[in-house]
């Protein structure tokens, strides 16, 4: 008789960085703080989190482990230069020497944004992911930070870069620098039990993006690759359920587990999806995630013919038979399964400037990953086939 040993969801992972995974595990946020050398961190979370119970028990574990109870909660859904300021002087005044980023998307690139511009003397456009502007940044100038997500979307928390919307141009904009990246993160499913299932579909279908993006991506990187299949599977598999039933721990870790991989896979480059969904969030403030699964569809047919081999392998190791046409069709399901809006127009883009839109798409950093070229005129006609 063979012994099983049964699977564990708990570790201690150090790819990209260092990650302690597993229920409960909030409650080594003042170590971890110690080791990424935070001894006044600033918590910075988003205005729907500041008051619930799991923002207030993070910040009596800092309080009783002696390194103060401060927090910044002024971020939008779509964070914006604005916000960063705002917290920029709240966190001088304090004297703060690193940031816990806690939340979703949003929060942890506002937190990670503010670490990173702590002590910059440029605007923060100036370190946009272009060209290498990142080496524009005084390294000594950017203060650790410790993520924490309490969603299973972004995977912002493992991500080496920061969006932020630039309120004056109406654009988002990437901000990356290798420091950016978190020195420590924990990943406790528990912190997102009590999410609601609305926002458990959207970010569940922002890391299923990223994984699907990644993975068809045309650049080479096999670790990429192989992550990115493993967390569409998860997504697939763990997101009906977590969206079903929130208490579902299971569910939630490998959800908190694909969001992680997607943002670590997409290392390997995104596409257009998310080049129409930043333009996109940006003018009409609409919920990144959510965008990413509405314009899903579409970007999946406008790249047939140079995904249907690749994505027939995957629907294969998903457990879904019809090759292509299969893949294509339970991204639908899904989509219909969590009341996601059939296209642009019913998510709220109402008389949308299409040619502005296509021209903010095609200068996003993410159409250098889609495996079909984008150019002015494919672009608009795949952004009026999303309305």
């Amino acid at each position: 008789m063979t012994d099983v040993i049964d699977m564990q969801l708990t570790g201690n992972w150090h790819y990209p960085t260092s990650i302690r995974f597993g229920a409960g595990r909030i409650r080594e946020i003042v170590d971890a703080c110690q080791v990424a050398g935070i001894s006044r961190p600033l918590l910075v979370t988003d205005k729907g989190l500041k008051n619930l119970p799991i923002t207030q028990a993070t910040l009596d574990l800092l309080e009783a482990g002696g390194l103060g109870r401060a927090m910044f909660s002024e971020v939008d859904m779509n964070p914006a230069g604005q916000n960063l300021d705002a917290g920029l002087e709240l966190y001088r005044q304090g004297r703060h020497d690193g940031v816990v980023a806690f939340g979703g998307g949003s929060a942890l690139d506002l937190g990670k944004a503010l670490a990173f511009m702590s002590g910059q003397t440029r605007e923060v456009w100036d370190f946009e992911d272009v060209d290498d502007w990142w080496t524009r940044a005084d390294p000594a100038g950017i203060d650790p930070v410790v993520a924490v997500p309490t969603t299973a979307g972004t995977g912002s928390e493992v991500g080496r870069a920061s969006v932020l919307t630039n309120t004056q141009t109406h654009e988002k904009k990437i901000i990356f620098h290798p420091q950016i990246l978190p020195a420590l993160v924990i990943c406790d499913p528990e912190l997102t039990v009590g999410m609601p299932a609305v926002i458990t579909a959207g970010t569940g279908m922002d890391a299923f993006a990223h994984c699907l993006e990644a993975y068809c991506s045309p650049h080479y990187h096999p670790m990429s690759q192989g992550i990115a299949l493993e967390g569409m599977r998860l997504v697939n598999e763990y997101l009906p359920r977590a969206f079903e039933d929130g208490s579902d721990l299971e569910a939630r870790a490998h959800m908190m587990s694909a969001a992680a991989m997607g943002a670590t896979a997409f290392q390997k480059g995104l596409g257009a999806i998310h080049a129409l969904s930043h333009p996109i969030g940006a003018v009409f403030n609409t919920h990144h995630g959510t965008t990413n699964a509405v314009v899903m569809q579409p970007v999946l047919m406008f790249n047939r013919e140079a995904v249907a081999g690749r994505l027939a392998e995957a629907a294969r190791y998903l457990g879904l038979s019809g090759g292509f046409e299969g893949f294509h069709a339970r991204v639908g399901e899904l989509n219909r399964l969590f009341g996601i809006p059939p296209n642009l127009t019913a998510l709220g883009v109402t008389n949308p400037d299409i040619a502005a839109l296509t021209l903010s798409a095609l200068a996003d950093p993410s159409t250098g990953g889609n495996p079909v070229i984008m150019n002015e005129y494919n672009t608009r006609e795949l952004l009026l086939a999303c309305l």
